[in-house]
């Protein structure tokens, strides 16, 4: 197996979390819910956007949709459905679009996880793993899948 960026940040990313989980099944037993399903994590939210880091909620969905134009392009040229549309309703290239999204993503969702936790940190103390799976990957996945169609379709219609 070849060591790339790729793997460097995915790993780390996987390593962050899997230190994060002692203290999130501490905390579960002790508050009596998992945070992910709380109303604690609902109110939370607000705090994210304007504590240290909010900044990611910028850069990361603009990322994305920077890769997702790319990808839709791509798409385009060589003459795919749009990426939405290809997953849903395209069984025999289902895994290819699958693959593509993950390996054009794969890096900047990594990242989003690992800023997520430290945020976190920085803001509560406390880290929530599930909380840092759903929002780093959320901001990313989104737009890029949407980009991604989007400049497919707009870039058949141009042609």
């Amino acid at each position: 197996m070849r060591i790339t960026r790729s793997t460097i940040v995915t790993g780390v990313a996987a390593l962050v979390l899997l230190a994060a989980i002692p203290s999130a099944i501490q905390d579960t037993f002790a508050a009596g819910r998992i945070y992910l399903f709380s109303w604690e994590f609902l109110a939370d939210l607000p705090a994210r956007f304007t504590g240290p880091g909010h900044l990611r909620f910028i850069l990361q969905p603009t990322m994305a949709i920077i890769l997702g134009f790319r990808g839709g392009l791509a798409d385009a040229r060589a003459g795919r459905p749009p990426y939405v549309m290809g997953l849903l309703f395209d069984p025999l290239h289902r895994w290819e679009y699958v693959r593509t999204g993950l390996a054009a993503i794969r890096d900047i969702v990594a990242i989003g996880i690992i800023l997520d936790v430290v945020a976190q940190f920085l803001i509560f103390q406390q880290v929530h793993p599930g909380a840092a799976l759903l929002i780093g990957p959320v901001l990313i996945t989104a737009p890029y899948a949407i980009a991604r169609g989007l400049t497919n379709r707009v870039s058949r219609m141009v042609k």
